[in-house]
């Protein structure tokens, strides 16, 4: 099974969290799914610098990183995941959705109202109870 290493960034701003909804996937299971935005590390390149490189290609957004949170070990039906995911935040909300079909700002206590990706729940549960 394809083993593939990705980063996540939980963004924050004024105290909520930014989500994001998957496009059409070849995988069902993950097609209109929320996310916390992020994607594959590429060869040579640091989480860190994935995880800029990322959120600047899909979302067009500036983040500042604050620390590593989780990591996510998941096994989709086809592929297994690990999924490095750091805390960051952002001065504004201004994003233009390059990959993304919707995107919401939720508080903590509101993130168990989307269906979520199955990687991704983790994370949800993490921010829950910390």
């Amino acid at each position: 099974m394809k083993h593939i290493e990705v980063v996540a960034a939980v963004i924050e701003n004024e105290n909520q969290y930014l989500c994001v909804q998957r496009n059409a996937n070849k995988y069902d299971y993950i097609s209109y799914k929320y996310e916390f935005p992020g994607g594959k590390v590429e060869p040579n390149e640091t989480n860190e610098e994935a995880l800029t490189r990322e959120i600047q290609e899909e979302l067009n957004l500036e983040i500042q990183i604050q620390k590593h949170i989780i990591t996510v070990e998941h096994t989709y039906p086809d592929f297994k995941i690990s999924m490095h995911t750091y805390l960051c935040n952002t001065q504004n909300r201004i994003l233009t959705l390059n990959e993304h079909v919707d995107h919401k700002w939720l508080s903590k206590l509101e993130l168990p109202s989307l269906d979520w990706a199955g990687a991704d729940v983790p994370i949800v549960d993490y921010l829950l109870n910390n």
